[in-house]
C-alpha cells in the first residue's frame, strides 16, 4: 500500500471538499447513548442528519456497495461508518467492515465517528487496520451540563443517568482522544449547540479540544428533530454560530464547511447523492452476499420442522439440514444435531464451530447475540420464511429474498405474530 495522502479527508481539510468525495458505510444500528435531541430514523428521505440512512448493510454487503458505488461514484478518497448508532457500539461489525475496505479499496482513507463510550479499547486495532482519521462527538465536558443532554448512557449492561451518566461519558471520550493521537491518528471534535443547555459551554469544549491536540473543532447547530425529547429547541442562527466559532478558534481550527451528514453519505460534500445512489443501497442490502472464501464453504445449513420449509427459529433448532449445490442441482448432504440449548454467548460460538463448512445459515428468526456470532465467523445470516428452495437460490446465487421476510403481526392478545408467506408462481399464500 503507498502512503496515504491525509489531505484528502474533505471533513478535515475544507480546500479538498470539491475534489474528494467520501462514502458512509451503514453498518452500526445499534447505539449505547440516548442523546434528547436525537431520534434515529433508518430510512427519511426528507432529512439530511446522522442518524438516518435508507438502510443498513452487513460487512460483507458494505464492501460490495461499495464496489457498485466506485463504479457510478469517481470522487471517493475517504470510506468511513458513522452509523446510523455508533460504530463501536456495533464492534465486531464496525472492525470486519473496515478490515474488508482495506484489503479491498487499500488506497482510500478510513474514518469513523463515534461518541467516544466505547472507543479507547478499540483504538489499538483501528490503528493496525489503518484508520486515518477519527470524529468523537463532545458535547459537554462539565456533568452538571451534560445531565441535561443525556436521557441514559449504557455502559456494557449498565444504564446511568444524570451527572453520572455524563462524567462517565467525558471520561471515555478524554480517554479515546489521547489514545486516538497517541497512535498518530488525526481527531476531529464535533459539539453540537443546544441553545440554553450547551452554548454557554462551548468555549470550555474548544480550550479543552486545544490541549489535546485536536485537528479541528466542529460547532454544530442542533437540528430539531421531531419525537425527541428535545424537539422543540430553537435552531441556532448563523450569526450566532459564527460568533461561537470566532471566540472557539482562539483555542482550536474551526471547521465550517460541515454538510451533517446523513449516515448513509456519498460523494462531494456539496453535491451528496445518498438518495440518488438508495435504490442501489437497498438493492444490495436485500441480497445475501457470499463471503470471499465460499469454496471454503460449499454447504448451507437450514432449520426446518418437516423438511420442505424454512420455518424454524435458529434458538429453537435441534437440528440443521446441510444442503449442498453440484452440477446446479440442490442436495440434501445430511442432517446435523445442534448444540444443545443453554450455555449462553458459548452456545453460538459452538454453533459456528458446527456450522464452519457452511457459507450460509437459513431460519426464520434471529436474535442480535447469535447473528453477530455466526455473521463474525464468516457466515452469511439469511432471516426468511418459506420454501427451502428459495432460501438455497438467496444463498447460492444472490437472489432477492425480502419478500419472504416475517410479516409481523398483532395478536389477539395483543402480543407479537408472525405470519408465514410462501410464494408459489409469483404469488404469495398466508
Amino acid at each position: 500500500m503507498s502512503k496515504l495522502d491525509l489531505s484528502r479527508h474533505p471533513c478535515f481539510n475544507k480546500k479538498a471538499k470539491g475534489g474528494c468525495g467520501r462514502i458512509h458505510l451503514p453498518v452500526a444500528p445499534k447505539c449505547n447513548i440516548q442523546c434528547n435531541f436525537c431520534n434515529r430514523k433508518y430510512d427519511c428521505v426528507n432529512e439530511s442528519r446522522p442518524g438516518v440512512t435508507s438502510a443498513v448493510l452487513t460487512p460483507v454487503q458494505a464492501v460490495e456497495y461499495l464496489k457498485e458505488v466506485q463504479r457510478l461514484e469517481g470522487s471517493l478518497t475517504v470510506a468511513g461508518i458513522a452509523g446510523p448508532g455508533d460504530p463501536m457500539a456495533n464492534a465486531p461489525q464496525t472492525l470486519e467492515t473496515i478490515a474488508r475496505v482495506r484489503s479491498e479499496f487499500p488506497d482510500l482513507l478510513l474514518c469513523l465517528s463515534s461518541n467516544g463510550l466505547n472507543l479507547p479499547d478499540h483504538v489499538t486495532e483501528l490503528k493496525k487496520l489503518g484508520v486515518t482519521h477519527a470524529t468523537v462527538t463532545v458535547n459537554a465536558i462539565d456533568p452538571e451540563t451534560g445531565k441535561d443532554i443525556y436521557a441514559w448512557v449504557r455502559d456494557s449492561k449498565v444504564a446511568y443517568q444524570g451527572r453520572e451518566a455524563a462524567s462517565l461519558l467525558w471520561s471515555r471520550q478524554k480517554e479515546a482522544i489521547l489514545k486516538l493521537r497517541e497512535n498518530g491518528i488525526l481527531v476531529k471534535m464535533n459539539s453540537i449547540v443546544l441553545p440554553g443547555i450547551n452554548d454557554h459551554h462551548i468555549q470550555d469544549i474548544a480550550e479543552k479540544a486545544g490541549e489535546m491536540d485536536v485537528s479541528l473543532l466542529n460547532c454544530i447547530p442542533v437540528h430539531p428533530s421531531p419525537g425527541a425529547r428535545f424537539e422543540n429547541i430553537d435552531e441556532p442562527d448563523k450569526a450566532f454560530i459564527d460568533s461561537l466559532r470566532k471566540k472557539a478558534s482562539q483555542h482550536v481550527p474551526q471547521m465550517t464547511h460541515c454538510r451533517r451528514c446523513r449516515a448513509d453519505a456519498v460523494g462531494l460534500l456539496d453535491r451528496d447523492r445518498s438518495l440518488e445512489l438508495a435504490p442501489v443501497m437497498r438493492d444490495v442490502a436485500a441480497r445475501p452476499v457470499i463471503p470471499d472464501d465460499s469454496e471454503k464453504r460449499p454447504h448451507v445449513a437450514v432449520a426446518t420442522r418437516e423438511g420442505m420449509l424454512v420455518n424454524q427459529h435458529l434458538g429453537h433448532a435441534e437440528k440443521f439440514q446441510i444442503w449442498t449445490r453440484s452440477n446446479g442441482d440442490y442436495k440434501l448432504v445430511e442432517s446435523r444435531q445442534a448444540p444443545e440449548a443453554g450455555g449462553g454467548l458459548q452456545r453460538w460460538h459452538e454453533m459456528a464451530r458446527v456450522l464452519q463448512d457452511c457459507r450460509a445459515v437459513i431460519i426464520s428468526a434471529v436474535g442480535d447475540t447469535p447473528r453477530t456470532v455466526l455473521e463474525k465467523s464468516g457466515m452469511v445470516v439469511l432471516e426468511m420464511e418459506g420454501l427451502i428452495e428459495e432460501g438455497l437460490d438467496a444463498a447460492y446465487k444472490g437472489t432477492d429474498v425480502s419478500g419472504l421476510r416475517p410479516v409481523k403481526t398483532k395478536s389477539c392478545s395483543g402480543g407479537d405474530s408472525w405470519r408465514l408467506r410462501i410464494r408459489v408462481g409469483g404469488d404469495f399464500f398466508k
